[in-house]
């Protein structure tokens, strides 16, 4: 049986971390998102995910139910790209909160993942 839990070990907690990846990651664009994903060393855990929502997407509701769905997607796909990533999800100022939904981000998300996956597989 598959398990669908997002544990600790697959969030990126610590500052470290985000700045890695704003640093040393490779910037992917979607419609509606700006996709910073660091490949690690250590082959092991798969995807970590790190969101960054800022002010400016709109009070914490908007926010949180911005975060809500990019974790959803993330939980539901985590065994189809089983990768050493760190990914952080930062959502532009054109994305509107109460438009955003699960079939919106699977959209915008797979495409991206799934030329990443493929591109593993090539190197």
């Amino acid at each position: 049986m598959i398990r669908l839990n997002w544990g600790k070990e697959r969030r990126l907690l610590a500052r470290l971390q985000f700045g890695t990846c704003y640093e040393q990651g490779k910037k992917h664009f979607s419609k509606s998102f700006i996709l910073f994903i660091v490949r690690r060393e250590s082959g092991s855990g798969g995807l970590r995910l790190g969101l960054t929502v800022s002010r400016k997407m709109g009070n914490a509701v908007a926010r949180n139910r911005i975060k809500r769905v990019v974790r959803e997607y993330f939980r539901l796909h985590q065994y189809d790209f089983e990768l050493p990533l760190d990914i952080v999800v930062v959502p532009k100022r054109n994305l509107e909160a109460d438009q955003l939904d699960l079939a919106l981000a699977t959209e915008e998300f797979t495409p991206l993942l799934s030329r990443l996956k493929a591109q593993a597989a090539a190197s």
